[in-house]
């Protein structure tokens, strides 16, 4: 009861003049903060383009090789399906194993469809010839709907070739054994878990350093530095070393984690993942302080790696499948650091890469680093003046 009487007696006190004013006042402020108004705008704009365009959870147009032992009409009436089926996109074909591995090892392809000798031959007569196809399974969900367009092809295109065996053989013309490679459960927590190593660095690393720098600015801190001969470059890289070990220790938890708890399969080199970490740290980092010179208080270099870490969650291929998504989303997600450090970390992790095939996903991450760096260097040689 008496906070109700207090409450009458500030609401009888109010000027709607008064607080008329103050709200126009915020929304003057708020026009001058063109970050903030555009985090406005800019957010939801990109959530509805992502979510509305981006996303698919039944991706097509998958990157496809072949491997022909014999190349005959009804091999070539198979292929020419898989085309028009929409799933597969026939980027080559090899003529060894090995070829075929590198491809898978390294990400190029999705999928790797051997046809063998004498398929002509056994499928005439009745034989069920098998059909191989190898499926990088380290993303579950990518490789579903293909292979399950796959399990129906044979009836579908060799039936009105064979009009001798209809209604269809038992178990269907052909027999197709498919091989799920690298994660042959389809054990979900094997693309995640390692995913999260990108992820928590990406939101962690990009923060800190942000707020870490633009706090200082507000305290004015930045006056001791201005008063010492420390170049720019030897502030920036001395205020990233520190975070450098602090993400060093959030992947060792979560290593630990993925290994004791989710029992996630560690096939290649510890020390080379750490160093792929490493790289992946310093491209956050020099992002951070790139933000921090950029922001002019804490709200907006949150802002700015808010606005940053949506599209990398969510156009990376961590939460959806990557070749799903349209060629627009996949350039948007190729200039994205986490984007290439999953398929570097999911490879070494799950596949036991070596450093030859993981060239193709660590230049750009060298890119990222000289370009950010640059523009870095440069907003903070003018926020120090």
């Amino acid at each position: 009861m008496k906070s109700a009487n207090i409450f009458i007696r500030h609401f009888r006190r109010l000027s709607w003049h008064r607080w008329l004013g103050i709200v126009i006042k915020e929304f003057i402020q708020l026009k001058r903060d063109r970050l903030t108004f555009g985090m406005i705008l800019g957010i939801p704009i990109i959530q509805l383009m992502i979510f509305g365009f981006a996303i698919n959870s039944d991706p097509k147009h998958l990157p496809t090789v072949v491997l022909l032992h014999e190349s005959s009409p009804f091999t070539r009436d198979y292929i020419a399906a898989m085309k028009n089926s929409g799933y597969f996109d026939l980027v080559g074909s090899v003529t060894t194993e090995r070829e075929a591995e590198e491809l898978l090892a390294r990400g190029e392809v999705q999928f790797v469809v051997t046809f063998p000798q004498d398929f002509q031959r056994a499928l005439i007569r009745g034989e069920h010839p098998a059909i191989l196809v190898q499926a990088d399974a380290t993303d579950p969900v990518a490789a579903g709907g293909a292979l399950s367009v796959l399990n129906r092809l044979g009836n579908e295109v060799f039936a009105a070739d064979l009009p001798g065996f209809h209604p269809p053989l038992p178990g269907g013309l052909i027999e197709l054994r498919v091989h799920k490679r690298y994660n042959p459960e389809g054990i979900t927590a094997y693309n995640i878990v390692p995913g999260l190593i990108g992820v928590i660095l990406t939101m962690t690393m990009v923060l800190m350093t942000g707020l870490a720098m633009t706090r200082e600015r507000e305290r004015g801190t930045f006056e001791n530095l201005l008063a010492t001969p420390a170049t720019p470059l030897e502030v920036m890289t001395g205020k990233i070393v520190p975070y450098i070990l602090i993400g060093l220790i959030q992947v060792t938890v979560i290593l630990l984690a993925a290994r004791w708890i989710f029992h996630v399969p560690m096939l290649g080199s510890l020390a080379l993942l750490y160093a792929v970490v490493l790289l992946f740290i310093c491209a956050n980092l020099t992002l951070g302080i790139t933000f921090s010179s950029i922001a002019q208080n804490q709200l907006q270099a949150m802002q700015m790696t808010f606005f940053f870490f949506l599209p990398s969650m969510l156009l990376s291929g961590f939460m959806f499948p990557f070749r799903g998504m349209p060629e627009w989303a996949q350039v948007i997600g190729n200039a994205l650091p986490l984007t290439h450090f999953l398929q570097l970390v999911r490879g070494i992790l799950l596949k036991g890469n070596g450093p030859e095939l993981l060239w193709s996903h660590t230049w750009p991450l060298f890119l990222f680093i000289a370009v950010v760096l640059g523009v870095g260097l440069k907003t903070f040689r003018r926020t120090l003046d």
